[in-house]
This record gives C-alpha cells, sequence and structure tokens, in this order.
C-alpha cells in the first residue's frame, strides 16, 4: 500500500482516486476549489467512443485562421504574445496531420471505450445511481457537405468496430418524435451514452469519503519540493503535505505545475460554455449540431446546450456572444425550441486542457520517480475519465496497465 496525493479535484482526479483506493492504497485529494463547479460540472456527459478524431486534425489550422476573427465561432483561438502559448501553437500546427489523426485514432477509442465500460461497472455497484443512458448519439447535419463529412467520419468508426449507421429525414424523426428538426439527416453512433455530470461527481465524492480518501479543498498547491528526482514535499497555501506517490491531474493549471519540476507539458485552457435550459423541450436524443459543433443532452430533469472552444488564457469570463451562439443554434435545428433570456443569463464555463496533438497525458515522466500526470484530456476529459483513473492506479501499482499507454506519455516529443 502506498500513500498517494492526487492534485486536482476534477472528475480525472476523482476517478484516479476511486481506483487508487479500489486498490488499497492511502488517498488524499488536494484541490484549489470547492471542488463543485467548473469543466467537470458543465461538460455534455458525453461517453463517447465515436470521438475518435483529435481536435489536431487535416484543415484545423486553415479553418481556425477563418474563425479566429469571429468571436462567436466554434473554435476561437485569440493570439498572444506568450512564451507557453506560442509554443503550443507550434506544436499544434505540426500535429495537424493525417499522420497525427492515424497515430491518435486506435488510443483514443481504446481509452473511450474502456471507460464507457467503467462507467457501466461503477454504475452496477453499491451505493451508485447516477443517471447513465444508452441512445447512442445523433450527428444532426443541415447541409449536404456536412453530411458528407460525417458519413467519412462513420466510416472510419465503423471499421474501427464501432457501432454507428447513416439516418433519412424521416428515421431522424422516429428517433425525436416530439420534436421539430430542420436537418437533412443524421449519423447515429449506438456505441455512445450520456450521463448528467453533477449526479456522477456528488456520488463519487461521497463514496471516496466512505473508502477513506482525505480531502483538502479551497488548498492552492503553490510549490513541489523535489529531491533525487522524487517529490518529497507537496507545498500549498495551508500546509506541507508529504506522500510516496504523486498524481497530477489539475486539469489546465498542470504545466504550470509540471514546470517547477522542469516538466513540459504543453496545454491550453480551452473555455468551454454551457446552457441549461428547464423548461420541457421534448428532445429525446442526445446530438451534436454538426456544423454549429453545439451539444445537445437531455439530462435527469432537464436539456444542456453546450460547446466552443475558446483558447484565450486562464480564465472564467462569460463572452455572451458565445451563449448567444449556442442558443442561436439550438434554434436553427429546433426551430421550434426556445431558449430563454434568463437561461442564456445563467450560462456557466469550464476550463479543459488541450494538449497540442489531441492526446491526453497520460504516465510517467523520466524526469520524476514519484509522479503521474493525468492531462491534457480536451473535450474527452468526461469520456475519458474512469479509463485515466484506472490506468493510473495500475502504473502506481505496479500492475500491467489494461491498454497501451504509449500514445499517452507526458515526455512525448512535438
Amino acid at each position: 500500500m502506498k500513500d498517494v496525493l492526487v492534485i486536482g479535484g476534477g472528475v480525472i482526479g476523482l476517478c484516479t482516486a476511486y481506483y487508487l483506493a479500489m486498490d488499497g492504497h492511502q488517498v488524499s485529494v488536494v484541490d484549489q476549489s470547492s471542488m463543485d463547479f467548473g469543466a467537470s460540472y458543465v461538460n455534455a456527459g458525453y461517453v463517447s467512443p465515436s470521438h475518435i478524431i483529435p481536435l489536431a486534425a487535416p484543415g484545423m489550422v486553415r479553418q481556425g485562421l477563418k474563425w479566429m476573427f469571429n468571436p462567436a465561432s466554434p473554435l476561437f483561438i485569440k493570439p498572444r504574445l506568450e512564451k507557453d502559448f506560442l509554443k503550443w501553437a507550434w506544436a499544434f500546427n505540426k500535429s495537424c496531420s493525417q499522420e497525427n489523426v492515424e497515430r491518435s485514432i486506435k488510443a483514443i477509442k481504446d481509452i473511450s471505450l474502456m471507460s464507457s465500460d467503467l462507467f457501466s461497472e461503477i454504475r452496477a455497484s453499491e451505493g451508485f445511481g447516477f443517471h447513465l443512458e444508452n441512445k447512442g448519439l445523433l450527428m444532426l447535419c443541415q447541409s449536404e457537405a456536412m453530411m458528407a463529412k460525417e458519413i467519412e467520419m462513420a466510416r472510419i468508426a465503423s471499421k474501427e468496430g464501432l457501432q454507428v449507421r447513416e439516418l433519412s429525414v424521416s428515421e431522424v424523426k422516429k428517433m425525436e418524435p416530439k420534436v421539430d428538426t430542420d436537418v437533412i439527416g443524421a449519423i447515429h453512433y449506438q456505441c455512445d451514452s450520456h450521463s448528467t455530470p453533477h449526479e456522477f461527481m456528488k456520488e463519487i465524492k461521497g463514496k471516496l469519503e466512505v473508502l477513506g480518501v482525505k480531502f483538502y479543498l479551497n488548498e492552492k498547491v503553490e510549490n513541489l519540493i523535489i529531491s533525487e528526482e522524487k517529490i518529497t514535499e507537496v507545498i500549498t497555501s495551508n500546509q506541507r503535505l508529504k506522500a510516496d506517490e504523486v498524481v497530477l491531474a489539475a486539469g489546465s493549471w498542470s504545466n504550470l505545475l509540471s514546470k517547477k519540476l522542469g516538466i513540459q507539458i504543453p496545454l491550453q485552457a480551452g473555455k468551454g460554455y454551457r446552457i441549461n435550459s428547464h423548461s420541457e423541450t421534448n428532445i429525446l436524443m442526445p446530438a451534436i449540431l454538426a456544423e454549429a459543433k453545439v451539444a445537445v443532452t437531455p439530462m435527469n430533469g432537464f436539456t444542456r446546450y453546450s460547446g466552443t472552444m475558446e483558447i484565450n488564457g486562464i480564465n472564467h469570463d462569460i463572452r455572451p456572444e458565445r451563449v448567444e451562439a449556442i442558443a442561436q443554434a439550438v434554434q436553427r435545428y429546433y426551430p421550434k425550441t426556445k431558449v430563454l433570456e434568463d437561461e442564456k443569463a445563467a450560462a456557466a464555463c469550464g476550463l479543459r486542457p488541450v494538449s497540442p496533438d489531441g492526446r491526453p497525458y497520460i504516465g510517467r515522466s523520466s524526469k520524476c520517480k514519484n509522479l503521474t500526470i493525468a492531462a491534457g484530456h480536451a473535450m474527452m476529459g468526461w469520456s475519458m475519465s474512469t479509463g485515466t483513473g484506472k490506468l493510473v492506479s495500475e502504473i502506481i501499482s505496479e500492475k500491467k496497465p489494461s491498454m497501451d499507454v504509449s500514445s499517452f506519455h507526458p515526455d512525448r516529443k512535438f
């Protein structure tokens, strides 16, 4: 048994703490917040093995340049004369290649499928009852050009063994009988599930307490003391903590801490927004509005609209034009569905840690013997969370990992 300190109380940190505790380790979690807001609470709730193409793909730089001058665009990257941003942007540009896509597909698929199975396992275990449904995911298209792109994506997914099919307008109507949609067709990924994030977060925190996990809330990690390539102390705003092993799962803040150890893991915070609607929408199926890159999720008691990727530094500023873009997209695809002004006014955001190549960092760096990194999951943090937690616990427990993690190595070059 080892004494393990997890830095970060988002879904990645808590899933890691869960599997470590289940493996018999003594676990503590330290987080700079009260652990009740952020990306783990405002995401679309998708567990999506279908999302096998990384953000860094051919054509994304060109598309990003087109969107750069539109602050309401699905992807908005604000250029900044900051060393970390410039290094990340250079690495992102290099990663937008077919080679990166082909290298990433299997790794992303494997960890996503693993996570999907683990979510179901946790849901079936004692003390859990969080919302989790396997209805699949619709990619709703309004243009022939987008439909063609989604058909090609579906072909790749099918080749990888994922359950997927093309739907006509009439077939979409059968799946959404109570709501009008303005689409020309859709792709249905039957392999996907969806959940209500705050329910899972509440229940797993409760389970961790039962398992004896200690929580240090509202404590910012200020420094890491290293000796002979091992972390000997973690200094927070309140105390000095010691542990046999340290897990860095601090989301968009992870690279700020790793630099204190001389470990460079390029990351940028990618802000996403959500609007919760408690009106009766009659929407039954989780869907992504393909052209707008907006997610629609029927959660437990409400409908969530979420989306956008805003790379503009670490901040929680709400940009009204981005919230409005999500609302307008919903109303284009579901013409009779209204997003109310008070719902838009209550919009929230979360910061997702984006690596340059679209793959997370999972594993040990050669520069520190007792540190395991779990960060950089971008939009897929929820979808990969349980798999990441199990892999980290296997690494620390010196077990053979459930899958090949070499594609996620934190020391990989860009």
